[in-house]
């Protein structure tokens, strides 16, 4: 499903893309996902953890990131956050993602849905290695 830009994305300048440089597909909207909470892994200068990879989670991911201080699986209702469980697709902090494919926890990541501001922190070689999107 490709992202809804007729409302000009929020105020975002131009089409987002993601990293095969098409434009960039929806991530989630069950949960609602994306750092402006729109299903998509867009970003801009606001947005100081490139949220940017669509990752789907996994229990090892899920427990390795509460392990580092950040707990996805604990809803939190009054912010809204039903709290993650497996197979759920979350725009994931590009630095993170690179953090858990370090450790050796990174979760599967839809490419369409990836923001090509992930490559900054990422390589192309490493997502592709974990795309559940490519035939």
């Amino acid at each position: 499903m490709l992202r809804d830009d007729r409302g000009n994305g929020g105020g975002r300048p131009g089409t987002p893309r993601n990293v095969l440089g098409d434009q960039l597909e929806l991530c989630s909207i069950k949960p609602m996902t994306g750092f402006f909470r729109d299903g998509c892994c867009d970003t801009d200068a606001e947005d100081v953890g490139s949220h940017t990879v669509c990752a789907v989670m996994t229990a090892a991911f899920l427990a390795f990131s509460k392990s580092c201080g950040n707990d996805l699986s604990t809803p939190m209702p009054e912010f809204g956050f039903p709290g993650l469980k497996p197979g759920d697709r979350w725009c994931l902090c590009a630095p993170r993602w690179q953090e858990a494919l370090e450790a050796g926890q990174a979760p599967r990541v839809v490419l369409r849905a990836t923001h090509e501001g992930a490559l900054s922190y990422c390589s192309l070689a490493d997502l592709k290695r974990f795309a559940v999107d490519l035939a």
